[in-house]
């Protein structure tokens, strides 16, 4: 199978919270596959900027745009911005999210819409704004983030997984309405990764770290570059037909019921 089949050169991918974890990783990964990237932050633009520098410590093309992907209009003026001044965009990868761990009886209603509005509205408004273009252009690539937590449920995360649940049917019915514009829309669901986010709680000995372990049948946490593989994947020609699936990179998690604790 010929590699031209992967090959991003020429491509332009717009990746929301691209900064920092998992979607730096994703980028990357469009990055070294030959992509220009543009770049999305909202928290500072030092931060942004950081990040900027890092991609092109890599040898990647990088621009940062820093922008709330929450407000309709305030995404619609960058990227009009976005395609003056680097081009169309080919690829978008709905990577912004946010997580308040709360058990649902006690958590707030505003803490219930934020969650909401970062990780199902914004897709939304992003991939609206962003396919109109596609449509004219007869063709794109939209990668929409979910998770584990789209198929499960788990203590004190009900809003995160209400709104992953919500990301996994709204990319369904994105890929139902603009698949004949040639426009390919997937998700891909991570499972339990090491950034620097977990690190605290990957430690020896502790208790969600050996259960991680145990319950992944990889038994191991993910590496962010693991995500890599399947994001140009669905940003290339090679998944031309692929359209309005959840891609789950997690070492094999949801494939089982688990295992008993004294079973090798």
């Amino acid at each position: 199978m010929s590699t031209s089949l992967f090959d991003l050169k020429g491509k332009i991918a717009l990746i929301t919270g691209g900064t920092h974890g998992l979607g730096m990783a994703m980028a990357k990964g469009l990055g070294h596959a030959g992509a220009t990237l543009v770049i999305n932050g909202n928290s500072s633009r030092e931060k942004l900027d950081n990040a900027i520098t890092e991609y092109k410590q890599e040898g990647i093309k990088a621009f940062g745009y820093l922008f709330d992907v929450t407000n309709e209009t305030v995404v619609n003026a960058n990227i009009d911005k976005i395609e003056a001044e680097i081009g169309a965009i080919d690829i978008l990868i709905n990577n912004a999210g946010i997580i308040k761990r709360t058990p649902l009886i006690d958590m707030k209603v505003a803490d219930f819409e934020a969650v909401i509005n970062v990780d199902l509205v914004a897709p939304f408004i992003v991939a609206k704004k962003v396919a109109k273009g596609m449509m004219t252009r007869d063709g794109g690539k939209i990668i929409n983030i979910c998770s584990m937590m789209t198929e499960l449920g788990r203590n004190t995360v009900g809003a995160y997984a209400a709104a992953k649940g919500g990301l996994k049917m709204l990319t369904k019915n994105m890929a139902t309405e603009w698949a004949k514009y040639n426009i390919q829309t997937n998700g891909i669901g991570p499972g339990y990764f090491a950034t620097a986010q977990t690190a605290p709680i990957r430690v020896d000995g502790h208790p969600f770290n050996e259960f991680i372990i145990s319950r992944t049948p990889a038994a191991r946490w993910g590496n962010p570059e693991d995500l890599a593989g399947t994001a140009i994947f669905l940003s290339s020609k090679a998944s031309d037909f692929v359209n309005g699936q959840i891609v789950y990179v997690d070492g094999g998690i949801l494939a089982t019921i688990g295992k008993p604790s004294n079973e090798d």
